[in-house]
């Protein structure tokens, strides 16, 4: 599906995934930091399945510097990414929660047929994960080919959709621009485990949860797993947005 603006979607379908990161895996992420801490990623567990329902349309990549000029006449994040030639393609950075919602909004205004959201964080997690279970969906020595991270990104953004889709048809899940995703943030969101239909975390809260990672993160972040969080002001030049299209009611 592309909506008028010619952003694209792909359909992904209902299933059950394993969300949250195994001990194994645990372990694994904290071996490839720097200065290795065996309390990190806590909040990734306990491992627990989710049965998401419903289909739904996500965008096929990160919202680009062009999408977003186009809907909100402004040009947020560095203003050197703004001046390169490649300046359109470039993941829009520098967005603060409240400004991604703000940006659904308004992109829902100019479209007859959808509005827009951000992905909750189980919905996300599914889509990066491209039902493949582990640390990634891909082998380390692969992640080059998939993603834009501190290993290859020169610690530059780059032109979404110059590496490889996941198995799901999806670019930059994982690398160029962490996302934001519509949950607030809880350090036990994920409780002692148990199936979860369609998780939308807690009812409140402080901060918002980010996902999937940056050009400029190393790679233990750069992973389906990772959690983040910031209050909903907070802006980053490596922070931008993936939208979910949803059928207007008619």
């Amino acid at each position: 599906m592309s909506n008028p603006i010619g952003m694209r979607f792909v359909a992904i379908q209902s299933g059950r995934f394993e969300m949250g990161t195994t001990d194994e895996d645990r372990h694994l992420a904290v071996d490839e930091m720097p200065e290795p801490d065996p309390a990190a990623f806590r909040d990734e567990q306990p491992v627990h399945e989710v049965h998401i329902n419903h289909s739904f349309l996500l965008g096929q990549t990160e919202v680009t510097q062009a999408q977003w000029l186009l809907v909100m006449e402004n040009r947020p994040g560095p203003a050197e990414y703004w001046k390169r030639d490649d300046w359109r393609g470039l993941p829009v950075v520098g967005i603060s929660w409240n400004m991604a919602h703000r940006f659904t909004e308004e992109l829902s205004k100019l479209d007859p047929d959808y509005d827009y959201r951000l992905p909750t964080e189980a919905e996300w997690e599914y889509a990066a994960r491209g039902g493949v279970s582990g640390l990634r969906p891909m082998p380390i020595e692969g992640l080059s080919d998939y993603a834009w991270f501190i290993g290859n990104s020169d610690d530059e953004p780059h032109p979404v959709a110059t590496r490889r889709a996941n198995s799901y048809g999806l670019y930059d899940m994982l690398g160029n621009a962490w996302e934001w995703v519509a949950d607030w943030y809880g350090v036990n969101t994920y409780g002692d485990g148990g199936l979860r239909l369609n998780p939308a975390g807690p009812v409140e809260g402080r901060s918002r949860v980010r996902r999937g990672g940056s050009y400029h993160c190393p790679r233990f972040q750069t992973r389906p797993g990772i959690r983040e969080a910031n209050t909903p002001d907070t802006r980053y030049s490596v922070l931008g947005l993936r939208v979910v299209a949803t059928p207007k009611r008619k």
